[in-house]
C-alpha cells in the first residue's frame, strides 16, 4: 500500500492527494506536523533528507516532490486520463507544472508563508517579500488568464495533474485572501475545487 507524508497546510502534499483521492488509489496518510518540527526529526529525516512535505513510499521506492509523486503514480497506475501518453499533451502538462514550480510556487511561498505563518513559526516576516510577491503575481496571473480564456484546462482540453498542482497553489493564495480574481481564473478554479478529490485535500481551517 502507498504510504503518503503529509501536512495540510501544504501545498505540495494537497495536490498529491488530489490525485490519490480522484484516482481512488487505496494508500496510509501519515501526518507530518510541521508547526511542530516534526520534519526535521530523525525519524521523518530518514524518510526525506529534504525535511520537506509529501513523501511518497511505495514498496521498494521513496519519493520527494509532489511533481514527481504525480508522474509516478499516473505512469505506474496508468492514469492516462490525469497524465497524457500523447507526446504533445504529455509536454503540454509538464511545461505548466515546471511553471507552477518555478514561477508561481515561489510567489506563493513569498506571500503566504509571510502572512500567515511566519510569525507563529518564529522567524520575522519579510514585507519586502510580500509586496515583491503580490507585484509578480500581477504578471502571472495575466499570463493564467490568457491561457484559461484559450481552453477549458491548463494545459489541454481535458483536466490533468497540471491543474491539480495549480488549483492547490490558488487555493494556498485564497487563505491569504489573495487568490486572483479574473473570470476565467475563477471559473476554472470553480470547476476543480468541486472535484471531491480536491474537497478532501483541504485543511481544516
Amino acid at each position: 500500500m502507498i504510504s503518503l507524508y503529509y501536512f495540510p497546510f501544504s501545498q505540495h502534499s494537497r495536490r498529491v492527494i488530489s490525485l490519490i483521492e480522484e484516482a481512488g488509489l487505496e494508500y496510509q496518510a501519515n501526518l507530518v506536523d510541521m508547526m511542530q518540527g516534526e520534519h526535521y526529526s530523525e525519524a521523518y529525516l530518514a524518510i526525506n533528507p529534504n525535511h520537506q512535505v509529501p513523501s511518497l513510499v511505495d514498496e521498494d521506492i521513496c519519493l520527494s516532490e509532489s511533481h514527481a509523486i504525480m508522474r509516478y503514480l499516473c505512469n505506474k497506475h496508468q492514469l492516462s486520463d490525469w497524465y497524457p501518453t500523447d507526446i504533445v499533451k504529455k509536454a503540454h502538462v509538464d511545461q505548466w507544472l515546471d511553471w507552477n514550480h518555478c514561477r508561481l510556487g515561489p510567489v506563493v511561498k513569498d506571500i503566504v508563508f509571510n502572512l500567515l505563518f511566519a510569525e507563529k513559526a518564529g522567524i520575522p516576516v519579510d514585507q519586502n517579500a510580500i509586496i515583491k510577491g503580490k507585484e509578480s503575481l500581477i504578471e502571472l496571473t495575466n499570463l493564467l488568464e490568457k491561457q484559461l480564456n484559450t481552453s477549458s484546462y491548463l494545459a489541454t482540453d481535458q483536466i490533468s495533474i497540471a491543474d491539480l498542482a495549480l488549483a492547490s497553489n490558488i487555493f494556498h493564495l485564497s487563505m491569504a485572501n489573495c487568490a486572483p480574481s479574473s473570470p476565467a481564473i475563477e471559473a476554472w478554479y470553480d470547476k476543480i475545487s468541486m472535484l471531491k478529490g480536491f474537497q478532501k485535500s483541504l485543511p481544516k481551517m
